[in-house]
């Protein structure tokens, strides 16, 4: 089945793609007009995306909507995580999160990545959710991954998620998890 992915993030192509590829699901790149987010939440952020993906290519669409929420910050960034710092720069947006818990001690550096993931067709709009417990580090490590993983410690680990290696990542992170609901819900309906 091809799909295409509402996004220009390559980086989450390229982790869908692989995700997704064991299971005979071809994912391509969307390179239409990005729509605006003005949803409320990560699951009306998803839709207002697919749904453009959808209309503009006439391919089944899916789009996802994720970000980190910090529980002592009453759940933020949020759905303003790639913008929390005002701009799309990721390192930025991690400065400003390891300088606003600067004081904060480990065991109230609660944190969980979230995503939700919408399937839009002609006939059908469903989503499904994961989400990926873990704290915030003191400091940035890892390389491998994008957006906050050098500064997420999954629950299990000592290291952060830039410090997993990517088979390891794309197995437990909320986007496999989300996609896993995904990938069940399109082997058991034909598009």
């Amino acid at each position: 089945m091809k799909l295409v992915l509402a996004t220009h993030n390559q980086g989450k192509v390229a982790e869908l793609r692989s995700i997704l590829a064991p299971v005979g699901m071809e994912l391509i790149g969307y390179e239409g007009p990005e729509p605006i987010e003005d949803g409320v939440s990560f699951l009306e952020n998803a839709l207002i995306k697919a749904r453009a993906a959808h209309q503009h290519t006439g391919l089944p669409a899916i789009a996802d909507d994720s970000g980190l929420q910090v529980e002592i910050l009453g759940g933020s960034p949020g759905i303003f995580t790639a913008i929390w710092s005002g701009t799309k720069d990721n390192v930025a947006n991690r400065r400003l999160l390891l300088a606003q818990l600067k004081d904060i001690s480990a065991e109230h550096r609660a944190a969980a990545f979230v995503c939700t993931i919408a399937l839009v067709t002609d006939e059908v709009e469903v989503s499904f959710t994961g989400t990926w417990y873990g704290s915030i580090a003191f400091e940035e490590r890892g390389t491998n991954g994008h957006g906050y993983d050098p500064v997420f410690i999954p629950d299990g680990f000592a290291v952060t998620a830039a410090e997993l290696e990517p088979e390891i990542k794309n197995a437990l992170s909320h986007r496999a998890s989300a996609v896993s609901g995904l990938i069940e819900y399109l082997k058991s309906n034909a598009f």
